[in-house]
């Protein structure tokens, strides 16, 4: 039986940060094409391998095989016990490796299967690796239902709030500092407006069951001209992560009410970007019996994550994988055995068996 933790922790050690993740596809593609039951298509950096059973019925498995740059701490994995250190470890190399061992041990499964590696999903959405497959070879990923390989410690978590960034920019009246009276300062301005984001009472709606949370926030504050002078402009980037039962023009729509107190004539709100959530979709059958087989709990997923790609071609969408998305992304970033080979079973059960 292969040592999971173990895979998990070569996997670690092809570093792949985003836009650099040619090497760990290379050895992905060789691995895929080795196995006589698939069929290997390679767009750019993304990898797609699925099985032709005829089916009545597939499952898409999808995961990134990009992660965040590493630190001089994090960048050679290392197994303590059960746990294995590493960038990447948690987001989400855990879950290729889940999806690697499932497409190398596939006998004759209930379902047929669709395995998605793709590129650059931790930088900016426009260059994602899935968005180039949906764009350039959709029918690649067609199916019933998807399953995100996304850390969740091996809990199905449902949908995802979507993310939506304003920048406002409010103006002022340039003057010497010595003669203040004479301008207006627009860094001043900023204040009501951010006491009205300190002290906003994001909403916690229920949906399908599952208990969202969304936030406004201000993630970047910019003025000033220089030390002697009142600034006569100051910006400030908003973050709203909102959940899936608005769209973005709507979500937008409620932010520029929570600002309008703050805008003058000649002040600013521009959208810079916008991705729509994913409403939870549980009802198919095989996502059913995917939150039988893993215990019966489903969180809301609070960030946003691939689910909403495919969720906006029709095709429901869970995030289910090994790991801690607490410390994804962080200079200790971590992985454990136990849910990793949880998150194994429960897969190759849903595989073999299909719906209950």
């Amino acid at each position: 039986m292969t040592d999971l933790l173990a895979r998990t922790a070569a996997l670690v050690d092809i570093a792949s940060p985003s836009r650099a993740e040619q090497a760990l596809v290379a050895m992905i593609e060789a691995e895929l094409r080795a196995q006589p039951t698939l069929s290997v298509d390679r767009v750019g950096d993304n990898l797609v391998a699925r099985t032709q059973l005829g089916r009545t019925q597939r499952i898409v498995f999808a995961g990134h095989t990009d992660v965040v740059p590493a630190t001089a701490d994090n960048a050679v994995a290392r197994i303590e016990g059960d746990r294995l250190h590493g960038v990447g470890s948690a987001d989400m190399k855990g879950g290729l490796a889940v999806m690697l061992e499932l497409a190398r041990t596939l006998e004759d499964p209930a379902v047929d299967c669709t395995f998605v590696f793709y590129a650059r999903e931790e930088i900016a959405s426009a260059e994602s690796g899935l968005g180039e497959l949906f764009e350039q070879r959709p029918e690649l990923l067609v199916g019933d239902v998807a399953i995100l390989g996304e850390p969740t410690d091996a809990l199905v978590e449902a949908g995802c709030q979507g993310t939506l960034r304003l920048e406002v920019t409010l103006q002022g009246a340039r003057a010497h500092t010595a003669r203040a009276w004479m301008g207006r300062n627009a860094v001043h301005r900023l204040g009501g407006l951010l006491d009205a984001l300190a002290t906003y009472e994001p909403r916690q709606p229920v949906i399908d069951g599952c208990r969202f949370h969304e936030g406004l926030q201000a993630v970047a504050v910019s003025g000033g001209v220089a030390g002697n002078v009142v600034p006569d402009s100051a910006s400030v980037t908003i973050n709203h992560r909102f959940a899936p039962d608005r769209s973005g023009a709507e979500a937008e729509a409620h932010v520029r009410e929570v600002l309008a107190p703050f805008l003058e004539d000649g002040d600013t709100v521009v959208r810079t970007e916008c991705a729509e959530g994913a409403l939870p979709g549980l009802t198919h059958p095989l996502l059913g019996a995917l939150v039988s087989r893993s215990g019966g709990e489903v969180l809301a997923k609070l960030g946003w994550t691939d689910v909403a790609r495919f969720a906006a071609h029709g095709v429901p969408a869970v995030n289910f994988g090994p790991g801690d998305n607490t410390v994804a992304h962080t200079a200790g970033e971590y992985l454990d055995r136990e849910p990793l080979e949880r998150t194994m079973a429960v897969l190759r059960a849903l595989v073999a068996e299909g719906v209950d």
